[in-house]
């Protein structure tokens, strides 16, 4: 699976600059990660859904970014990352790859060549939304954050399901591992000359946040409360500019584990498959 390796490889490369001339690899005030995170899943659901790659070339699945969805029932509004629709409109001139422009996602030649061989996605306005993902991020103050993570997350496959059923909702989770990072919240002006790290309990304080994210509720069919698919990714990110990497030990769900990436992707092209193969 690209997804991964392919986002901790661009959040290596310090990229979102703050309002005190400080250059970050991770931002809590951006969405620069989960664009990129997004992005992934989308690259490796292509690669592996051989009915979605025959709908994008067909035209009949185009893609949309921070995407309104109502939810019908309770009239609750919320923007998703990134959706997989049918076209409610002409195309727009972004494609898959000027996003990956765009977002400076660092690819390696075989990952470029891999990406070449897929059918070009195109972004139009939004018709009837196929997949909604959400993206989100615990990577310091995991306790606290927790209430929130929760929440958000919750919230989403609750909006995208009350809008309409038939949608495919996913949740891409990252959870930071590293013992000491550098918060930018905590580091504005004071970030060259006296840099406050905040200190983790580690592997306590990342496997608060993954016990969490496994209490969101999951559905195994159209009818059902919770999200269609859940992966949890482990990384150790410092935020100081050393290399992220990617964590496959513990606490990261291991090979073959619901939550693992790689079964999430498999079980999106097989919901995918099953849920849409009459569309088009």
């Amino acid at each position: 699976m690209n997804g991964p390796t392919i986002l901790v490889r661009t959040l290596s490369s310090a990229s979102i600059l703050d309002r005190y001339d400080n250059t970050w690899q991770y931002h809590s005030r951006s969405d620069h990660h989960s664009k990129i995170a997004c992005w992934g899943v989308v690259f490796d659901l292509m690669v592996s859904t051989p009915l979605l790659r025959r709908h994008v070339a067909t035209g009949a699945v185009r893609f949309g970014i921070n995407h309104e969805m109502r939810d019908f029932v309770h009239d609750r509004k919320k923007n998703l990352d990134l959706v997989l629709c049918t076209p409610g409109g002409p195309t727009k001139s972004d494609t898959l790859a000027s996003l990956a422009a765009n977002y400076k996602i660092e690819l390696t030649d075989e990952e470029r060549e891999e990406f070449g061989e897929l059918p070009p996605l195109v972004r139009a306005p939004v018709g009837s939304v196929l997949l909604a993902l959400e993206a989100k991020a615990c990577m310091t103050a995991h306790q606290r954050a927790l209430p929130r993570l929760y929440d958000e997350l919750n919230s989403s496959h609750l909006t995208v399901h009350g809008a309409s059923d038939q949608a495919i909702a996913v949740a891409f989770t990252m959870v930071n591992v590293a013992s000491a990072y550098l918060s930018p919240d905590l580091n504005k002006k004071n970030r060259s000359s006296d840099p406050v790290w905040s200190q983790h309990k580690q592997p306590r304080d990342a496997q608060l946040a993954i016990d969490k994210i496994k209490q969101l509720p999951r559905r195994s069919k159209p009818g059902d409360v919770g999200y269609d698919a859940i992966s949890i990714v482990a990384i150790d990110m410092a935020n100081d500019g050393r290399p992220v990497e990617l964590v496959d030990g513990s606490p990261a769900p291991p090979k073959g584990d619901i939550y693992n990436y790689e079964s999430m992707i498999a079980r999106l092209s097989a919901i995918y498959a099953t849920r849409f193969k009459d569309l088009g």
